[in-house]
């Protein structure tokens, strides 16, 4: 995946985010589901912030819209041998969300509920 679909990917994923507030490290925490890159993540922050998407100060991130992600209709379960994208475990079923600008997953429930906010 090149950077600026990561880049891209990482902005759809905060602008759903559905916290009222969210403390740097559990943003960080959800962006390593897009990528590992530290210069990524930063740029993805950055450009969340530029956008409006996300408002920065004293290491809380304040998600602007909260748009929720509908899981009827932009979170499709596939059958099959998968690795969850956040934490590695082995999946029989992988949930993958369409944020509009990619598709991002697999992940089992648990961990689509965590990287969404719902948990």
């Amino acid at each position: 995946m090149a950077t600026d679909d990561r880049v891209e990917l990482g902005l759809a994923l905060l602008a759903h985010a559905e916290d009222e507030c969210l403390p740097l490290p559990e943003a960080v925490d959800r962006l390593e589901s897009v990528t590992n890159d530290p210069t990524v993540t930063r740029t993805i922050l950055d450009e969340a912030e530029l956008r409006g998407l996300v408002e920065r100060e004293d290491g809380i991130i304040r998600p602007g819209s909260r748009r929720r992600v509908d899981f009827g209709s932009q979170v499709v379960r596939r059958e099959g041998e998968f690795e969850c994208r956040r934490c590695g475990a082995g999946l029989s079923t992988g949930h993958f969300v369409d944020l509009e600008t990619d598709e991002l997953g697999p992940f089992g429930p648990t961990c689509l509920r965590k990287v969404l906010g719902r948990e």
